[in-house]
């Protein structure tokens, strides 16, 4: 009510493509907390970046920390919290930029709102797997610790559980494949949905 989207009068996302030299995409990158999210969608960056392609990172910790500080982990939080994740991509992939999300994502519905709200073809999902096994080694930020010691409610995979993505466009195993591999895989599975012809 009382609300007037202007997005009618703007420049439109082919006028920003066609600046950009590329098209606007949605790399949405799910897995439990330390298999390999982040710093895979770091490095897959970096290699877009020496390609002259303009990239956004929207990590889920970062986040957290700020568009979504006042959020928890109950479920009706972590929809919240995709639904706004999901939006700010949108906006940035209407606008031409290639966006990985690196979010935990932990189940499909969150997953269906995310490719709802950001769209079909403009979403890439990336399964990043890993047991909670190899995660709990990994433990790069002392979480898995901290959740067997009873210190973090809600833990993804302990006590809330995480449903693997029934059919994502790709899946990354970093527990059979390096970070540069992995990055590699990832950027050569994107090309031909971000080279404007």
């Amino acid at each position: 009510m009382n609300i007037f989207p202007e997005t009618h009068r703007f420049l439109n996302r082919h006028d920003k493509e066609t600046l950009l030299k590329q098209k606007g995409l949605a790399i949405w990158m799910c897995g439990l907390s330390g298999s390999g999210k982040s710093t895979i969608a770091n490095a897959a960056e970096r290699v877009l970046h020496q390609q002259g392609r303009f990239t956004v990172i929207l990590d889920g910790d970062n986040i957290r920390s700020g568009l979504n500080a006042n959020l928890g982990f109950s479920d009706e939080d972590r929809l919240e919290n995709i639904r706004r994740i999901a939006e700010l991509a949108k906006i940035l992939v209407d606008n031409g930029v290639i966006v990985f999300i690196s979010a935990i994502t932990p189940r499909g519905e969150l997953r269906d709102l995310a490719r709802g709200i950001v769209g079909e073809k403009n979403l890439f999902e990336t399964y990043v797997k890993a047991s909670y096994e190899a995660c709990e080694e990994r433990d790069v930020k002392g979480l898995y610790a901290k959740a067997t010691k009873g210190e973090i409610a809600n833990f993804t995979g302990q006590a809330s559980s995480f449903e693997p993505p029934q059919f994502p466009d790709i899946t990354l195993d970093t527990e059979a494949l390096s970070i540069e591999e992995a990055a590699i895989e990832l950027v050569e599975a994107i090309l031909p949905k971000i080279r404007r012809s």
